[in-house]
């Protein structure tokens, strides 16, 4: 389990843009980097990170091996309805890591 920390609204107005803000703990390994054997650390990377609200895709990214460790990830989005917000994070090593909040809309 990835530790993570989320900054998000737990209440908005109907229209109102709100910020969601997430980071969280991974080594993000390129596999390009010795050891202290000199050999190549294998890579581990999380490589896409989703946001879906009340079931439908509203931010998606692609994170590439550049990207540093602990990927911090902000964005916005418009609150339209009360509902789930779903967070996935996808990489190597069959890593998944899925959090989910609850948007109050009145």
């Amino acid at each position: 389990m990835a530790r993570t920390i989320i900054t998000a609204p737990l209440k908005a107005s109907p229209g109102q843009i709100v910020e969601i803000r997430t980071l969280i703990g991974h080594p993000m390994e390129t596999g390009f980097r010795p050891d202290a054997n000199g050999e190549l650390m294998p890579r581990d990377l999380i490589r896409r990170f989703r946001c879906r609200y009340n079931g439908e895709q509203v931010f998606s990214v692609e994170l590439f091996p550049a990207m540093s460790a602990n990927p911090f990830i902000a964005f916005h989005l418009r609150a339209t309805v009360s509902g789930p917000i779903e967070l996935s994070w996808e990489g190597d090593k069959d890593f998944r890591h899925v959090e989910t909040l609850s948007l109050q809309v009145a």
